[in-house]
């Protein structure tokens, strides 16, 4: 119940208009906080290397639609970088 709670509160910090649920911006924002989670995850269980290829994959698709709001709109990708506190 509190990953679907987490993942509304994403939506709705991120969505551009009220039913806005699929831009670039909230499906990083999503990825992003599923890769913290997973990451945590492995600091624990380091030999757990199913988690570590979702944690590959996850991280490419999100790479994917950071370039992808890169060459849409450089503006926007900046803001997101910086409020997600993504690319140290």
């Amino acid at each position: 119940m509190t990953e679907q709670k987490n993942k509304k509160e994403l939506i709705e910090q991120f969505q551009k208009h009220t039913t806005d649920s699929g831009s670039p911006e909230v499906q990083i924002a999503i990825y992003t906080n599923h890769i913290k989670k997973i990451a945590e995850h492995l600091s624990t269980n380091k030999k757990d290397f199913s988690a570590l290829r979702g944690l590959q994959k996850l991280v490419s698709r999100r790479k994917k639609l950071l370039i992808y709001l890169f060459q849409q709109s450089p503006s926007r990708h900046a803001s997101l970088i910086k409020e997600l506190g993504i690319r140290g």
